[in-house]
Formats: C-alpha cells, structure tokens, sequence
C-alpha cells in the first residue's frame, strides 16, 4: 500500500519557499534529505530543521519522527468520511543555521555557503548595533559586490538598489534614504575585482563580529512563579551569555566562554550553570518552564559545544594561514554630513571610470582584497591622525581612551556586548557634523589556506574526532577568569517575548539512546 503523505512547507532564508510531501512516518532527517536534493546543499552539517514554538525557534532531532514536532493533526488521515479530515494547510518548518562559524571558508561546500551568507543577509537587517554603522555600510558594499557583481556606471546609476535590502530599518530612519543611495554606491565601487565568493567571505565574516548576529536567544525564568520570562540566554560562537531584562531593555550581566563554564544541568524545569573555579553556591539557577524544552537546549548547548571543539584545530590553522598571507593596505576614507544639507546627491554611477585619485571626495573607503573590523569601534567618527597606529585587519572608528579591545579581559565596556550608554556609545553628536568611515582592508590569497584547511578536516575524518567531541574541556581549560562584570546591551527586534507554555516532547540521548541526560560538563 503506498504510505500515506503529508505536504510540508519548508521557508528558506530571505523568504524563498520549497513544498514537499513526505510520509506520515518519516523523520526529520528525510526531510532535510529532500530540501538538499532541491537545493542543491551536499553538506548541511552546519544546518537543521526547525519549528516554531513559543516564538521560539525549536530545531529538531533528526533521528525523531516529524509527527513529534507537528501538531495532532499530522496523524490523521487526509480524507476521512464524509469528506472530513484535517484543514489543507500544509505543515511548516524552517530550514536555518543551526552552528554559527565565523570563517565561511569552514563551508565547503558552495551551495551551503551561499545558503549560510543569505541567512546571515536575513539577520543583519534585523541587527540592533547602533554603536556600529560603518560596518553595515561595509556590510552592503559586500552584500552589493556579491549579488551584482562590479559596479557599471550604466547599469548601476540612480536607485539600482533598494536600501532595505542591505541596511537595517532603524539605519535607514535615522540617516535617511537618500544618505545610504548616495553613499552607498561609492563603497560598492571600491569592491571591483572581487569575486562574488570572496565578497560572500568577507560578508560571511565581518556580519559575525555583530554581536547579535550569530547567536541563537532563548527565554529563561529567573523564578518559577514569575508570569513572564525576563532572563535570555544567548549561545553565541564562543559560549553562552546571559542576560536580564531591566525596564523591557535587556542587559548582559555575565560572558562565558565555554572554558569557563564547568558544568550545565537540567533538572526537569531547572537550568544550572556553573562557572568553572567558583564554588556550588556561585551558581546561575534559571527555569525553562517545562521539561521538555529543558532537553532540547540541553541537546543544543552539547552539540554546540562537540563542534565547537571539533573545529577548534581547524580554526587555528585557518588563522595562521591567514595571518601569513595578510598584505596590510591602507587608504583613509571620510564621509562628511556637513553639506548633505546643502549639496545634491551625487549620482550614484559617477566616477566609475574615473583614476584612483579622482574618487568623490564626500565617500571613500580602505578596501582591498579582505577586512577585519574592530568590534569595539564605539563611534562614527576618526581622526587622520589616528589611523597610522592601528593594527592590520582592524575597522576602527574614533576609539575613546580607555574602551578595551579584548572581551577576555573583562573590560568595563565589553566589546561582546552593543550598548548604547554615554561612555561607550561612541562620540558622535549634533555638535559634530563630521561622520567618518574609516576601513582597513587585508588582501590574502584564499585558495592555499582553504586547500590545507580541507585538509585538516579531512584528516580529523579519518581519524575519528568523533570521540574528541565527547571528551571533557577540563583537559584544556585554562586558568579561571574573573567573574564578569555586569554590562548592558541592547537587542532590540533581536528577542520576542513569548507567553509560558507547554510544547511537544523531544528525547534526545548523551551516550546511550535509552539514557535522557540532565547535565553535561563543559
């Protein structure tokens, strides 16, 4: 007898769409089976399914039957008697990154890189980081090279693009349309000669120095009997952040990277984190509001961990290839908000042709072959003066005295967090006119670094790093941090606040398929 089949929709990043039909019984894997086969995806380790629950994004187990993510009616049979049978709606799931990497290099394949820049297009328009514009510019000049190639001064001339497309909304009010198509262009004709992968690269890496960009939000309750959630917990590239709502604003209090967390537990509804060197009173206790939801950020958290671990040598030799190859270039870039009110914009496609020296004056850029942006630049404005010092492969922009540059350090502006408080927000005022982006840009040749990177991968393969994954961080934890100062941060259209309820059932295992874990140790 044929099985019977159910329509699914799955909802691809930037809106694209695919409808599917797949057994009553088939599992989560089946489907994303036949979303790559669409696709064209051949490797989709960096990707899950996902359903919404909550407004919350809930990834599924692949090993697990569909009919545990849908609603009842998932069983029930098409057409019942008398014509009865469920609504002709189909199911809907979501196809998203599920593990962050900040290198796409670490893809290899294209279709999956293409796939992972698209998404992480999709979440800078809803980025919140006020305190840093110059990188959504940098961001769209990438983002225009990547989709349309060079710029023609006969092809791209006046509005050839639409600015929601590459800046977030909130950019968009407060500088205006006219600003971004006039400003925009300039950095887009700076990327010529680069290749649509490279720019994907390079959007794929400055997009995750966003600080809430690459990071999956989940609601906690701080007490069991509060109505709403008020505490986020946020897994980031490098850890976990917590943070508390303060007046409906959230603000970061503690950033651990994952050695400095000793252990994560669940105990039906109850979340523990415990801080690596602190004692057990020391330790965060939070709420999920069900057991279910307590397993799967469980299954999330150590998956996230394993790979984190498994492509920590990977990371570091892709770095050191970089580094190698890195051919600092520098060129200082001003964008003056002093005769916008009084000048007309200029067109959009002049000067394409024009000598290196004749670039218009009110828009330039240091760009060159690759970009490595400074993620505590609090401010839009630089002095010339300035510029010679910083290091390579840094955007900086008017760093006031005294703001750190490592979030390890525990400084008291953390750059892992985006805030907006007067000693951190940056300098910029009505009483300054002069706005400035300033862009330091690194040239490398990609083909050597990726070809040892595969190589690595490959090699970790073969020999089974499988059991790495699994093995403990207190075989190469360092020595405890100081415990984190409190910080603030602002998330914006970043979290939902969504009502307590219940949700579907999940079982994942930790060793045994039998065994339903409560903690791991980090």
């Amino acid at each position: 007898m044929t099985a019977e089949l159910r329509d699914v929709l799955v909802l691809l990043p930037m809106r694209e769409q695919l409808r599917l039909a797949v057994g009553v019984q088939a599992t989560g894997r089946e489907l994303l089976q036949q979303v790559c086969d669409q696709t064209g995806i051949r490797e989709a380790h960096f990707f899950g399914l996902s359903v919404v629950r909550n407004n919350e994004h809930v990834f599924m187990d692949l090993e697990q039957k569909l009919s545990k993510y849908f609603s009842k009616d998932w069983k029930r049979e098409t057409c019942g008697p008398q014509g009865r049978g469920r609504p002709g709606a189909p199911f809907v799931a979501f196809l998203g990154v599920q593990y962050y990497v900040e290198n796409g290099r670490l893809i290899r394949d294209r279709a999956a890189r293409h796939l992972y820049y698209l998404q992480l297009k999709e979440r800078v328009l809803r980025s919140q980081c006020a305190h840093r514009e110059e990188a959504y510019f940098l961001l769209a000049a990438y983002g225009l090279q990547a989709d349309l190639g060079n710029h023609r001064r006969l092809a791209h001339a006046g509005r050839y693009f639409q600015p929601q497309a590459y800046f977030p909304q909130w950019l968009i009010a407060k500088r205006g349309s006219a600003y971004v198509l006039r400003h925009a262009p300039a950095l887009h004709r700076e990327q010529r000669g680069l290749s649509p992968r490279e720019a994907e690269l390079r959007f794929i890496r400055e997009a995750c120095r966003l600080e809430d960009v690459p990071v999956h939000f989940f609601r906690l309750y701080k007490d069991k009997k509060e109505d709403r959630p008020t505490v986020v917990l946020g897994l980031t590239l490098r850890g976990l952040q917590v943070f508390q709502e303060v007046n409906r604003t959230p603000q970061l209090l503690y950033d651990f990277p994952w050695p400095h967390v000793e252990k994560l537990a669940f105990l039906g509804k109850r979340f523990e984190l415990w801080p690596h060197g602190q004692p057990a009173a020391r330790r965060l206790v939070y709420h999920t509001g069900c057991a279910w939801r307590s397993r799967h950020l469980l299954r999330l958290l150590r998956t996230s961990h394993q790979l984190h671990l498994g492509l920590q040598q990977a990371r570091q030799q892709l770095q050191l290839l970089e580094e190698a190859e890195e051919k600092p270039c520098y060129r200082e870039s001003y964008v003056s908000d002093a005769r916008d009110g009084n000048q007309d914009p200029e067109p959009a496609g002049s000067g394409d042709h024009a000598g290196p020296d004749q670039r218009p004056p009110s828009l330039c850029s240091l760009l060159s072959a690759g970009s490595c942006c400074s993620s505590h630049a609090p401010a839009f404005e630089v002095h010339p003066q300035r510029a010679g010092p910083e290091e390579p492969g840094e955007m900086s922009v008017d760093e006031p005295e005294g703001v750190a540059a490592l979030p390890t350090e525990e400084p008291p502006c953390s750059p892992s967090t985006s805030r907006s408080s007067p000693g951190c927000g940056g300098r910029a005022s009505p009483q300054q006119p002069l706005a400035v982006v300033q862009v330091t840009l690194v040239s490398m040749r990609a083909p050597s670094a990726e070809a040892t990177l595969h190589q690595v991968l490959e090699a970790k393969a073969a020999a089974g790093h499988a059991d790495q994954h699994s093995r403990s961080l207190g075989h190469t934890r360092p020595e405890p941090a100081p415990r984190p100062a409190p910080r603030s941060r602002a998330l914006g259209r970043a979290l939902d606040s969504g009502p307590r309820g219940s949700v579907n059932s999940l079982s994942p295992s930790r060793l045994q398929k039998d065994q339903l874990p409560e903690e791991f140790v980090v």
